[in-house]
């Protein structure tokens, strides 16, 4: 597994809020169990108090996106490296699957960490996996939707670096939408020149 998988952990975690919209899914305990996915070991550790620790850890990796969403890439490291040595991570070699038939195991890195909560370890995992990806691809990979009011992070992994949308829900309305405004303004310019061209005429 690429240690930049990791990386979605942040952005599931930055997602769980839409501050535009007032919305925040980060309710409960079992919301926050919900966010390490598969990983149901770790979710077991999470208790209530790791909901204001997990929002707390949320707003400050959303802050990483938002420095690189404005182009601002030392602010966007430092956030980060403040992130990684708060929650350190040890980088371990496990093996799980089969390689060929003799029973060779299929060696890949993984990120174990050693939390004192569950939120220690998700943060350690996210914040990791973040700088993976961040040093791999760029600062300017780290991005938040265009789509207002959507501003949900995202990670851009285009061979063009061309992503500007979380989804392809919201490039489909942001679309719409600008095609919708451009008609408006065909229409206004056709309403001005008409009116001028029947002033003229008189």
């Amino acid at each position: 597994m690429e240690l930049t998988y990791y990386a979605d952990y942040a952005v599931r975690l930055v997602n769980s809020e839409e501050p535009a919209r007032g919305k925040d899914a980060l309710t409960s305990v079992e919301a926050v169990r919900a966010l390490f996915g598969g990983n149901q070991s770790a979710a077991r550790r999470a208790t209530d108090a790791d909901v204001t620790r997990f929002r707390s850890v949320r707003g400050r990796l959303r802050a990483v996106f938002e420095a690189a969403d404005s182009g601002d890439q030392t602010l966007a490291v430092d956030l980060l490296n403040s992130l990684l040595l708060e929650f350190p991570v040890s980088p371990q070699i496990s093996g799980h699957d089969h390689r060929d038939d003799q029973d060779n195991p299929l060696w890949h890195m993984h990120l174990a960490d050693h939390p004192s909560n569950a939120t220690a370890g998700y943060a350690a995992i996210a914040s990791m996996g973040l700088a993976f990806h961040l040093t791999e691809h760029g600062v300017d990979r780290l991005g938040l939707c265009e789509a207002a009011p959507c501003r949900n992070a995202y990670l851009d992994t285009s061979t063009n670096r061309s992503r500007r949308y979380c989804s392809d829900r919201c490039a489909t309305r942001a679309n719409v939408a600008a095609y919708r405004a451009r008609k408006r303004e065909e229409a206004a310019a056709r309403t001005d020149r008409d009116a001028k061209t029947g002033r003229t005429a008189e």
